[in-house]
């Protein structure tokens, strides 16, 4: 495959609350741009994307899968990612290395829970986005009803540059608002045929490409200097400013269709290569590494994946070229690497290639110790990308080998597990010796315990899942004064500190906060940042129960060193032996994990579902009816919904759904389930 390029590069994800139909999507562009010859369909498990047995057994994307297909002279390199909740570590690695994305909204439901979390990842990570409002062939489907929950609940401008042909049943195509064409495919066609307007939609038409352009007119300048010579915008200035407006997040072009029916998906494939930029329309990676082939080699490792045939660690390269044999330097480790292989993914196949450029998304063979997160770079020319976050832990379980002499095979499965996936977090309970596995949901568990079974041949016995609680300070202290003094003989260790410590504002975003008021230089600045250091040191466990300690401030308001005995050492452990007698000493509260969950059930079983959210010490926020269907928002403690799927299948025999996201924490019950 001819190396394209890089401004005919699109890096893109597909991002959308589970069962919209992104994985739809994306085998549909493998099928239209000639990648796959069959078009795989998620009911039937022949999916590209989805191809672990788990994913297809489920119905949903587990894992994100890197595909790439050329179209319209365009190399597309595409990661399908996960659109539930429990895998949203997922999305964020992917997001990080991406340079577009095309969001997915059911016609019938718009802007969904985990839809609203994946876009605002994609604008931390400051990703162009076009939307995509699908299934517009379903009962109840309206456009403009999902483009007014693009407005209302995303916060930005929706620019519709379609008009539908027909409803539910009868939708057959669209027009094209910019082009002033309309598309239509017949049933069963794979491409569409071109037509005029018809005439029963031309006034419509009319009236929404007016819209559009007053609408563009506003946010774009040049497009306002021609509105206002003209009245009107040319097709080349409409779409030079809708391509502006995506790059800057301005605004949001909005196409329509239906993905299963294969309607809509080819405008679709034009719109990223006309509006999602280039790697080279992007600002340079951490101010400094353009994307530029001939720049020193840097790449961001952002997914890891142990297979039959070796580790293979995924890389997006951002600058420079890397070539079979040659040697990078993994600069978190400081270790230098050789590369084995460059191997071009298509989900689970690969192609081996020889180099690859910078723009490309790429899996290389040979690396043995790179995580995700960890920067691949020349090692003449050692740089440091900032890695994707990882969202800390929320359920756990322990797991131990029901056979003595698998405990070991346990061990390092469980290491390589956390290794692929870093949201999965490994550790030993200190009071029952018991092997814990931490995840971002209960979901998430039982994939990973599911994976340890299938995949290495273990068997496993689990516990009951346990929520992470959190600790914090209800009421503060002040004027705490620790002095930490040692000497047995050689050097001695001298530090003094007197500190405050108070709860952080209930608006605050940080977990831990930390200010120095010391003045006349008692204590040396870099006492101070030991002094924190301890401080975050002590945070790891609270006085209530062990668990990790949030939304402190402390502050350090004296201290005094030791001219020969002071050190940072003595200073950390200061700092650490003082925030532990402070929290002993103030009012600490335990925190639980709270959800937003959305529950969908017929109107009259709303009864049964608002008594049995009460009952999970739920709080409902909001209530809708639409056509015989209920839908109720609450806010629920994550502890009490274990085992609730199987609940409310039962409560509504069968037709209930539900959907949660995280909330953050609240105050848990002096008697939470399942705190020791």
């Amino acid at each position: 495959m001819r190396t394209p390029d890089i401004t005919a590069v699109r890096n893109l994800g597909i991002l959308a609350h589970v069962d919209a139909g992104k994985t739809t999507v994306t085998e549909r562009f493998l099928y239209l741009t000639g990648a796959t010859h069959k078009r795989g369909e998620v009911h039937d498990g022949t999916t590209v994307t989805d191809f672990d047995p788990q994913e297809r057994d489920r119905g949903i994307t587990i894992f994100a899968a890197a595909v790439s297909c050329d179209w319209a002279g365009h190399r597309i390199n595409l990661i399908d990612t996960p659109g539930h909740v429990d895998f949203s570590d997922e999305v964020e690695r992917s997001l990080r290395v991406l340079d577009g994305a095309v969001a997915v909204f059911d016609a019938v439901a718009g802007v969904e829970p985990q839809s609203e979390t994946v876009w605002r990842q994609a604008d931390r990570h400051g990703v162009p986005r076009i939307a995509f409002v699908n299934k517009l062939d379903r009962a109840g489907a309206e456009l403009d009803g999902a483009v007014e929950s693009i407005r209302t609940r995303l916060g930005t401008v929706p620019l519709p540059v379609q008009l539908p042909i027909g409803r539910e049943d009868g939708f057959t195509g669209v027009v094209d608002l910019v082009r002033m064409r309309a598309y239509v495919w017949a049933e069963g066609a794979d491409t569409y045929a071109e037509q005029p307007v018809p005439d029963g939609l031309r006034d419509e038409a009319r009236h929404r490409r007016r819209r559009l352009e007053e609408t563009v007119a506003e946010l774009h300048p040049g497009a306002l200097e021609e509105f206002c010579a003209d009245s009107a915008l040319s097709e080349g200035t409409l779409t030079a400013a809708l391509r502006d407006l995506t790059l800057s997040g301005e605004a949001v072009v909005v196409l329509c269709g239906s993905a299963y029916r294969n309607r809509g998906v080819e405008p679709l494939l034009d719109a990223v290569v006309a509006y999602l930029p280039a790697p080279s329309d992007m600002p340079p990676v951490r101010g400094e590494v353009p994307a530029d082939p001939e720049a020193p080699f840097t790449a961001l490792a952002f997914k890891v994946s142990a297979t039959a045939t070796g580790r293979m660690t995924y890389v997006r390269v951002y600058a420079g070229t890397i070539a079979k044999g040659d040697t990078v330097l993994d600069a978190v480790t400081g270790r230098t690497e050789r590369i084995a292989r460059i191997l071009r993914v298509q989900a689970d196949r690969a192609t081996e290639v020889d180099v690859a450029r910078a723009g490309d998304i790429v899996a290389v063979v040979g690396p043995k110790t790179a995580r995700a997160g960890a920067t691949l770079c020349a090692p003449g020319a050692p740089v440091v990308l900032e890695p994707p976050s990882t969202a800390d832990p929320v359920v756990s379980v322990a797991v131990e080998a029901r056979r003595s002499t698998d405990t070991g095979r346990l061990a390092t499965a469980l290491a390589r597990l956390s290794e692929e996936d870093p949201s999965l977090v490994v550790r030993a309970d200190p009071e029952t010796g018991q092997t814990v596995l931490s995840g971002l949901g209960e979901l998430h568990l039982e994939v990973a315990v599911e994976k340890l079974r299938r995949d290495r041949g273990l068997e496993v016995t689990v516990g009951r899942p346990q929520v992470a609680y959190r600790e914090t300070v209800a009421r503060g202290v002040t004027g705490l004064l620790y002095r930490h003094v040692k000497q047995d003989g050689g050097a001695g260790q001298f530090a003094h500190v007197v500190i405050d410590v108070e709860p952080l504002e209930s608006d605050s975003t940080e977990e831990f906060a930390f200010r120095s008021t010391v003045t006349g230089g008692r204590v040396p600045q870099e006492y101070v940042r030991a002094v924190e250091a301890g401080c975050r040191d002590a945070l790891v466990e609270g006085p209530l129960g062990g668990h990790p300690v949030t939304g402190v401030r402390v502050t350090l308001t004296d201290g005094a060193t030791h001219a020969k005995d002071s050190s940072e050492m003595a200073f950390r452990t200061a700092g650490r032996f003082a925030l532990r007698e402070a929290l002993r000493a103030s009012a600490v509260t335990l925190l639980e994990p709270v959800a937003d969950v959305t529950v969908t059930v017929p109107a009259e079983s709303v009864g049964t579902v608002l008594g049995d959210l009460a009952a999970r010490r739920g709080r409902v926020t909001d209530q809708t009816t639409r056509s015989g269907t209920a839908v109720v928002e609450a806010t629920v403690p994550l502890a009490e919904l274990f085992g609730y799927a199987s609940r409310l299948r039962g409560r509504t025999q069968g037709r209930g759904t539900f959907t949660t996201r995280p909330a953050g924490y609240a105050p848990a019950p002096d008697r939470a389930p399942g705190v020791r």
